[in-house]
């Protein structure tokens, strides 16, 4: 399951990591911390989203 959940992880985290990033940039936040904290927080939060997509997708 692993192995599963560190390939998903390279999916959900572009993707959450993205969509931070033009949260921030949507709101006005046009400066280079602000941008590169919505990108972590969105790959922080991938790790938990990709680990529970791996169980849902292995569970019999």
């Amino acid at each position: 399951m692993f192995r599963l959940a560190s390939m998903l992880y390279s999916i959900i985290a572009t993707a959450l990591a993205g969509g931070g990033v033009i949260v921030v940039l949507s709101a006005g936040y046009v400066t280079l911390n602000a941008i590169l904290t919505a990108a972590g927080i969105g790959a922080a939060l991938a790790v938990p989203v990709a680990y529970l997509v791996a169980r849902e997708i292995t569970k019999n």
